[in-house]
Parts: C-alpha cells; sequence; structure tokens
C-alpha cells in the first residue's frame, strides 16, 4: 500500500528542472524548445510550467538562470558546451516536446531543433507557430512533411498533452 501512495503522491507533483541540472529521465518528460532571446522573447517557458502544475510530468527547461551573454559560443568555452549537451540530451529523450516560435523572434536555434525533432522517432511534437513568425510557411511545411501536430497556443498544446493518458488531472 506504502508503494501506491508514493506513485500516487509522485504523479501529483510536477517538477520543473533547468538547464544545467541533472534530469531523470526515467520520468516523462517535456522539453520546452522555443523562443529564448534575451529581451525580445517573453519567458514562455514560465507560463507553460505553471500550466502543467498538479501534474506528474517532470518539465525541462532550457531557460537558465546564470546564463551569461559573454559565454563564447564555442567548442572553448565549457559553459557554452554544457549547455548546447543538456540540450540536445533533452532533445534526444524527451517524451514530449513543446516548440514554441514567438514571432518577435528569429529563433535559428528552434528551428534547427525542429529539424532534430522532426528525425525523433520516439518524441511527439507539438509545435506553435502564430501567425506573424517570419519562417511561418518552413514551419509549416516541415510540420506537413513529418507529420507533426500544429496547435493554435501555448495554452493549447498543453491540454493536447495533459489529454494524453499519461498524466493525471
Amino acid at each position: 500500500m506504502g508503494e501506491i501512495q508514493l506513485v500516487v503522491l509522485k504523479k501529483e507533483n510536477m517538477e520543473h528542472i533547468k538547464a544545467p541540472n541533472l534530469v531523470n529521465y526515467d520520468n516523462a518528460t517535456i522539453f520546452l524548445a522555443g523562443s529564448i532571446e534575451m529581451g525580445v522573447a517573453e519567458q514562455w517557458q514560465e507560463r507553460v510550467v505553471k500550466m502543467f502544475e498538479g501534474t506528474g510530468w517532470t518539465i525541462l527547461n532550457p531557460r537558465r538562470d546564470d546564463w551569461d551573454n559573454s559565454w563564447k559560443q564555442s567548442l572553448e568555452d565549457e559553459r557554452f558546451v554544457e549547455q548546447v549537451n543538456w540540450e540536445l540530451r533533452g532533445l534526444e529523450n524527451c517524451e514530449y516536446a513543446i516548440v514554441y516560435f514567438s514571432p518577435e523572434t528569429k529563433a535559428p536555434i528552434t528551428l534547427l531543433e525542429l529539424g532534430l525533432l522532426s528525425q525523433n522517432d520516439t518524441a511527439k511534437v507539438i509545435v506553435v507557430c502564430p501567425e506573424g513568425f517570419y519562417r511561418k510557411g518552413n514551419v509549416d511545411v516541415v510540420c506537413r512533411r513529418y507529420d507533426i501536430l500544429q496547435a493554435k497556443t501555448l495554452e493549447q498544446a498543453v491540454e493536447i498533452i495533459k489529454a494524453s493518458n499519461n498524466v493525471s488531472l
């Protein structure tokens, strides 16, 4: 009986893990891929995390608290390499990925992530690409070609995942 209670408690507690913290991929995970451009993109990840409160999901958020714009985007900068590898592991091991393209951003890394996820056989990918994103047409074609689900809003993407049989409501 103690094991059943432990499972129920775990299902009721959502876990929010930001880069570069360790992740237990034995838990059901959702990777938040999308626009992060500092000072331009809204902090949409926090909105999504709030929407998953009370569920058993582990949310992987690449927006790290200690990001420093002085880091060189180079193999020589260990902090940068650590960040990119954390994100790649998350993309490779997640059960779901929400990919959000903020219309105010260019999001080149998000485009790269969508390309990687389009080739991932295990992750269920949900793309949110509002009107106004400068490459919406490209995103729409990739989603159609690789049968990737598109949601109109972040709220709709979250509801799709919550409606799956993997979450306690």
